[in-house]
């Protein structure tokens, strides 16, 4: 009796990973049409960028070192991070960015359930990368921290979301970039 229970919550166990295990090797492919689909939410959120707006110009300086690791496994990490950090941004003080709501709201959802998507494939594998050592993560971490103080030191301005929505742009832009390149 037992022996038969036992059985069936091992092939249960089995069939789980291996779904889960295919899932994450298809990754890169939901990877992609999610950045896609990410890019093109951007276009829709918001309209051209604001002629008024092209004095502001800010430069960010992306830390593109961070998604140039040769280990998939590192990147992916990279990418989850970024994500996660967007997310952020995204998720904040919106109310004078005068964006299309609906639009705000499937970027946001996307992004969320990329990032769960990821979380889950780097935890399967049990990667717990330092992932190029802490550098990495702390040039994130300032790059968008850059973001962040320049929304709150416009007051989350108009101008300021539309160069931030830019950059997001351009991160996202890079993400493909480098799926592209790595999973050939």
């Amino acid at each position: 009796m037992y022996a038969f229970g036992f059985i069936q919550i091992g092939f249960i166990l089995l069939c789980t990973i291996t779904i889960s295990s295919l899932t994450c090797n298809h990754l890169p492919l939901q990877q992609r049409r999610v950045i896609e689909s990410s890019l093109q939410l951007l276009d829709k959120m918001g309209r051209r960028f604001p002629q008024q707006c092209l004095r502001e110009k800010m430069s960010f300086r992306f830390p593109e070192q961070v998604l140039k690791p040769r280990q998939k496994e590192t990147v992916k990490v990279a990418i989850e991070e970024i994500l996660q950090h967007i997310f952020y941004i995204f998720s904040k003080n919106l109310t004078l960015a005068a964006w299309d709501g609906a639009a705000l709201e499937q970027f946001q959802n996307g992004l969320y359930q990329q990032i769960e998507k990821l979380e889950a494939c780097i935890i399967k594998k049990q990667t717990q990368y330092f992932w190029s050592k802490e550098v990495n993560r702390l040039k994130l971490k300032k790059y968008f921290q850059k973001i962040d103080s320049f929304l709150k030191e416009k007051q989350h301005n108009l101008c300021s979301w539309e160069i931030s929505r830019a950059e997001m742009r351009r991160c996202l832009q890079l993400i493909d970039k480098v799926i592209r390149k790595l999973y050939k």
